[in-house]
Formats: C-alpha cells, structure tokens, sequence
C-alpha cells in the first residue's frame, strides 16, 4: 500500500506542530497547513530534527476559498485532523457580540469548512476525521462561555455526524485534551490590564487566573498529545472520545455521570470563588 496521506491544521506552533511531526515520523505523508506559512520555520526545523519531512500548505479554516485551494489537487486522502483554533477569555457583559462570532468562526465553523470539504475524499479513502476539541467542550467553565460555546458545538457537530459518516465508511472522533502546556495558553485575547477593566468581575476573574495558573503549571506536553492523536489514527476501530491523560479524563467524568448539573457547577464555582 502507498504511504496514507493525513492533512493537519493548525499547525504553525503547539499540538498541531507536535502531531505534524510525530505523524510523519510514524510513516504518513503529513500536509501541514497554517494561515501564514511564513510562520513554518519552527515546524519544519523540527520536521528535520527528527529525520521527517511535512508538506506546509497555506490554510485559512475561516475562509472557504482557502479551504478548496489547499485541497486542490489531492487525489488522496487518508485523514484530517481538525486541530486549528484560538482560545478565548471573555465575559458576555463586557464582550461584543462579534467578539462571541469571531470565537465561533475559528473554533466551530472552521472545523466544518474543512471537513465538509474532506468527506469525498475520505469515503473514497475509507477515511478518518479526528477533530481536536478540549474537556472544555464537555464542561463550560469560567470566563470561557464564548469558547466552551464553540467546542460544545463541535462536540454535538461530531457526535452527531460520526453514526452517518460511518454508513459511508468514515471514522468520526474527538480529542479532548485538558491544560496543554503550549502556545494557545498565550494566545486567548486577555489584555494586559485586563484585571482593570473588568469592574464587578475582577475578583472573579483573578481567581480563575489564580486557578488557572496553576493548572497549566502542571499542563500535558503537546507532544504527549501528539503521540495519542497518532495512535488514533492508527487504530483499527477508534474511540468516538480520546481523552489524552488521566486528568482530562477525571475531569469530564464528573460531567458524564452529573445527571442534575450539580456538581459541575459546584466545581467551577470554586474556581472563581474569591
């Protein structure tokens, strides 16, 4: 069989990074793609340091002309791995509406722009889409409504496709990683004076930094999740959930077996408790 064809998103910095290169080390022939391949310099430095190589293609998973000219041309493809996105942290009274859009754009609506485009080629394929969401998309957590809203989206999106995409042949999953030690930490739109700025909810907010802090001090590698989204994706018959560490998966069960909500809420509400 010819080498398996897997297009990733995303993948300029972090999981993304991380999976593009431990993907082509395992043997698949690894489209990596990002907004600004200008932005490819560390992903290929580090495709050459483990003895692999990656194919970067430009992609912009919010626009969909993009989207069709990345995968122009392909005759093949194996898989997609959905890891694309940006973090968010936001409270609706003191946010935009358009702000809560431009979450969904990326998070939610980008996922379906590319593997809406992917499908003919994975039912050709006999394919997979394993799509990179977080325990945030099982458990809304503070100061995250805006993002926890687009990975619960992508969750029910995916859930719901995965029983139809395999009358055709396709494998659906999602990847929930927790606190992941990586770039999308620096990168969620939290202005310096945020604390400032935030009026009745400072307290609150400074808590859930506190809480937060102190998770991510202890945060999964992005390559340990790496290493389990290439197992997925060589897995015979993969699971719907791929929880990727033992926290991730403590933690969303206190949500699957929660069947009023309580405890849930009262976990978080003593993250942001002053």
């Amino acid at each position: 069989m010819s080498t398996k064809t897997v297009l990733i998103t995303g993948t300029s910095s972090g999981i993304g990074l991380a999976t593009a290169v431990a993907a082509a080390r395992a043997g698949w022939h690894v489209i990596a793609t990002m907004r600004d391949t200008t932005k490819a310099d560390a992903l290929l430095a580090a495709a050459k340091d483990a003895g692999a190589t990656v194919e970067v293609r430009a992609l912009d998973v919010t626009d969909p002309a993009s989207v069709q000219a990345c995968l122009a041309g392909l005759e093949r493809l194996d898989a997609l791995v959905n890891n694309a996105g940006a973090g968010h942290v936001g409270t609706l009274e003191q946010e935009s509406v358009e702000d809560v859009r431009a979450v969904m754009e990326v998070n939610f609506f980008g996922v379906l722009h590319v593997t809406k485009a992917a499908l003919p080629l994975l039912r050709a394929s006999g394919g997979r889409v394993l799509t990179v969401t977080s325990v945030g998309g099982v458990i809304g957590q503070p100061f995250n409504e805006a993002y926890c809203a687009a990975k619960f989206a992508v969750e029910g999106f995916m859930e719901s496709l995965a029983p139809v995409a395999a009358t055709a042949g396709v494998s659906v999953s999602v990847v929930e990683p927790g606190a992941v030690a990586s770039e999308f930490v620096a990168n969620v739109g939290l202005a310096d004076d945020a604390l400032d700025q935030a009026g009745p909810y400072a307290p609150a907010l400074a808590a859930y930094l506190e809480r937060t802090r102190g998770a991510f001090a202890a945060a999964q590698t992005s390559q340990d999740v790496a290493a389990r989204i290439v197992d997925q994706l060589a897995a015979e018959r993969p699971a719907f959930r791929l929880l990727t560490s033992d926290a991730a998966s403590a933690f969303v069960a206190a949500k699957l077996k929660d069947l009023d909500g309580s405890a849930v809420q009262a976990l978080t509400a003593a993250w942001v408790a002053g």
